[in-house]
């Protein structure tokens, strides 16, 4: 009798502690995730975090925290289902994130979801530091005819008078370029393969300007319509780890343009496209270019400068470790006729190349059609050193290319460990010299004999044309 009557009661207590149990475990785990969550994101937001391929994605609906100096882009309205217009909630947290008192603030655009934002300027200068945290997709309308009207078609994404920001994570801006690069007005796009005339803008998917202390790292772009990037007026940007592609016949697709704009490293990248993988332009100097894979495209160029006979400075600019792949050109310098001001301070180094059409070329006659007419100023071209650049080169062209001005000849052209093999065949072609003076440190492959040793008997030196 007693051990009948108290079985029920031991079982009933079995059960009280167990659900006991089970309910405070639940409570701590969420008070655990809540707090992790904020800290990850807040603690260590300049670093690159991609996400593994096989974690599950969110939906629109899963929770999250928008506490002081996080903010999800969703806790603002956007849906990003690839199709509705998100541009005010991007706004809107970047407005708030810029205005918090914060030292870092975060702005988070989650993975799993596609989010199409209409030409905007994001505008500073904000009260603390700012991470645009892109772990979903970007996208901007897709082609001239989904462009709101009465809004430049020139750009897409603009960062104004910003210090301190960085762009950065794990996803994708997809520039959704292929209905811009199908215009008439495109090289070969009008009737018959000709170029359609008429206005023919098309956006550059992300421009900083007036910018300061920016980092962009981690992150995959591709297909603009244009630029990927451009710099104006910036300084000190530094630029990690990203991945740029457009097909190889996309017009006009720079992978990174800078304009007026120091203090700028380049490091860790690939970039396949159909222009520039990286040109720099007036304006720019103490610019470093490291461990960059190029091509395939038309190579690292310095240009083009002087146009409409304008003037141009750039100087200390070094491009090392580098590899650069079926490119159209290798390391380039580009100036048009009539220009003035000077390129100087200059060193291509420790470069691969692999079937490049030009590996190393000076053009001072750049022109993009027929009725340039040679002109008696020019950017004058000086202290350019080029070493241990190897690899192959199409034979269609000169492994070296030095076209200098007839009037301002380019000056301390110095040439060491350059070994330049036919990709094909066995016929290896003569370097190509014009009013280039310069020396060698060693003897090279093919062997340069048309640089013209000392200096050029007219001096340009107190010319105030040519000085920055």
């Amino acid at each position: 009798m007693w051990h009948s009557s108290i079985l029920p009661l031991a079982i009933f207590f079995i059960f009280f502690l167990t659900l006991f149990i089970s309910t405070q475990a639940r409570h701590h785990f969420h008070k655990h995730k809540n707090s992790h969550s904020h800290s990850h994101y807040y603690a260590y937001a300049p670093s690159i975090a991609i996400p593994p391929a096989e974690a599950p994605s969110p939906s629109s609906n899963e929770n999250y925290t928008n506490e002081p100096g996080f903010y999800d882009v969703r806790a603002f309205g956007a849906i990003g289902d690839g199709i509705s217009d998100d541009t005010e909630p991007f706004k809107m947290a970047w407005d708030t994130a810029c205005q918090s008192e914060s030292e870092v603030n975060v702005i988070l655009v989650p993975r799993g979801l596609s989010f199409v934002v209409h030409p905007t300027i994001f505008t500073g200068p904000c009260h603390g530091s700012l991470v645009l945290r892109v772990d979903g997709t970007l996208m901007p309308p897709d082609g001239p005819e989904s462009w709101p009207n009465n809004i430049s078609k020139r750009q897409w994404l603009i960062f104004y008078r910003v210090n301190g920001m960085s762009l950065e994570g794990g996803g994708l801006i997809d520039g959704r370029g292929q209905k811009w690069w199908d215009l008439p007005c495109k090289p070969h796009k009008g009737p018959n393969g000709t170029t359609a005339p008429g206005p023919c803008d098309s956006p550059i998917a992300l421009r900083f300007f007036m910018s300061s202390n920016l980092t962009v790292q981690g992150l995959r772009i591709k297909n603009s319509p244009q630029f990927h990037f451009r710099f104006d007026g910036c300084q000190s940007v530094h630029i990690e780890s990203i991945y740029i592609t457009a097909p190889a016949l996309s017009p006009n697709t720079d992978g990174i343009h800078i304009e007026n704009t120091n203090d700028v490293k380049i490091y860790n990248s690939v970039v396949s496209n159909g222009d520039d993988c990286v040109s720099i332009g007036s304006g720019c100097y103490d610019v470093d270019i490291k461990n960059i894979t190029c091509g395939p495209g038309h190579g690292i160029s310095i240009g083009s400068l002087g146009n409409h006979n304008s003037k141009a400075c750039v100087s200390n600019i070094t491009v090392r470790d580098s590899v650069i792949k079926v490119s159209d050109n290798g390391v380039r310098i580009k100036t048009w006729q009539g220009g003035s001001g000077s390129v100087s301070g200059v060193t291509f180094s420790n470069i691969q190349m692999d079937s490049v059409k030009n590996p190393i070329i000076i053009d001072q006659f750049y022109c993009l059609s027929k009725e340039c007419s040679n002109q008696t100023s020019a950017v004058f071209v000086s202290d350019i050193l080029y070493t241990n650049i190897k690899g192959t080169y199409d034979i269609r062209h000169p492994p070296m290319h030095f076209a200098c001005s007839d009037y301002v000849p380019c000056t301390n052209l110095t040439l060491s460990d350059i070994e330049l093999l036919p990709a094909q065949g066995d016929m290896v072609l003569d370097p190509f010299c014009w009013n280039a003076y310069g020396n060698l440190i060693t003897l090279t492959i093919p062997p340069v004999s048309c640089l013209i040793e000392g200096i050029p008997p007219q001096s340009i030196v107190g010319n105030e044309m040519y000085h920055c």
